[in-house]
């Protein structure tokens, strides 16, 4: 990661030489970032728009391992994952603020590399840094990012708006991240075992990037837009398909029957579950980290996703009366359970 780089303690450029050190080449390219870091706070317009915000906390040892996570990465991932909830209300991000928590363990070089990620990943997505904080932390690195965006309000999307008979849709494929983290998890065991030992991961460069460089769906709200397609409910899915859609149920007091055979699965990822003795299908409905949008459209605006590559329709809504079921490959009824990670457990 760094070891092998030289290394300049943080303490040398003490909180405020850091902040500049970190932010000397950032420049805001929306003309809604009034004003970015150097004040007291940023000053935003977005001229009647609704403004839309979202905080995500990343911790070591729970959200991420620095063991087969390279810093550069995690600093992509961060920004993504944050800019996927703005996406999830069907509104189109502009800015972030991202704040650092770091030991005495990471030299200057280190966080210079989580930020490099970062400032890829903002300018990938147009989408500006305008602030933060940075702090001394014992409990390993952490990693705040608070992201903020816009819409018309008409255009944006609740959880709580399904309604019955709506279909049930979903952008990319799903489980590829946890199969992903499956595969980078053997590999550290097989490392500590024997660190002579290298990693093993050719031909797996597909799901082992879900992991570790997930890619909001900005292209997909502004597919639907194009389209001329307003989803009714929408949400992202970072804790699991079946967790997402029973969130969308639940806040839109109805149930649904989502299908087995519909739910999109890449080929890798069900070969690499298949490897770990693990079912695809439940990999997709409990895994998480995917990122992609659940969404729900009316059956009038079908004919305008069906032949979208990045869009599958797995199943749609029901009156509240009939449940929330899982259509089995066999055509067997299974209530659909909420299995996806718990930051508690």
């Amino acid at each position: 990661m760094f070891e092998n780089k030289e290394k300049t303690e943080i303490s040398k450029l003490g909180e405020f030489g850091l902040i500049e050190f970190l932010t000397r080449n950032i420049e805001v390219s929306n003309s809604s970032s009034l004003k970015g870091i150097g004040d007291d706070a940023a000053v935003l317009d977005f001229g009647g728009k609704k403004a839309l915000i979202s905080t995500d906390l990343l911790l070591e040892g729970i959200h991420f391992d620095l063991a087969y996570t390279p810093l550069k990465h995690l600093g992509y991932k961060a920004i993504q994952v944050n800019l996927s909830d703005i996406y999830a209300m069907n509104g189109i991000a502009t800015q972030v603020t991202v704040s650092l928590g770091f030991s005495s363990k990471f030299p200057l070089e280190a966080v210079e590399e989580l930020y490099e990620g970062m400032l890829i990943a903002c300018k990938k997505y147009n989408v500006d840094i305008v602030g933060g904080d940075t702090t001394s932390s014992k409990q390993g690195l952490v990693i705040s990012v608070t992201s903020i965006g816009y819409a018309d309000e008409q255009d944006i999307c609740y959880r709580n708006t399904a309604a019955e008979g709506d279909l049930i849709c979903v952008s990319g494929d799903l489980g590829g991240a946890y199969v992903g983290l499956q595969l980078l998890e053997r590999e550290k065991k097989i490392f500590l075992e024997n660190p002579k030992i290298q990693p093993d991961l050719e031909g797996k460069d597909y799901i082992v990037e879900r992991q570790l460089k997930p890619e909001a769906r900005r292209d997909i709200v502004l597919q639907l837009k194009e389209m001329g397609v307003k989803p009714t409910s929408m949400i992202d899915i970072s804790d699991g398909l079946s967790s997402e859609l029973i969130h969308i149920c639940t806040q839109s007091d109805k149930g649904c029957n989502l299908y087995e055979d519909k739910i999109p699965l890449d080929p890798m990822t069900y070969e690499t579950a298949r490897e770990f003795n693990l079912d695809p299908t439940v990999c997709a409905l409990s895994g998480g980290e995917d990122y992609e949008l659940l969404f729900t459209i009316k059956q009038d605006d079908y004919d305008k996703v069906k032949n979208n590559p990045d869009i599958t329709t797995i199943g749609h809504i029901t009156e509240k009366s009939a449940g929330m079921n899982l259509i089995s490959k066999s055509g067997v009824v299974h209530t659909l359970k909420a299995q996806g990670w718990n930051s508690f457990s």
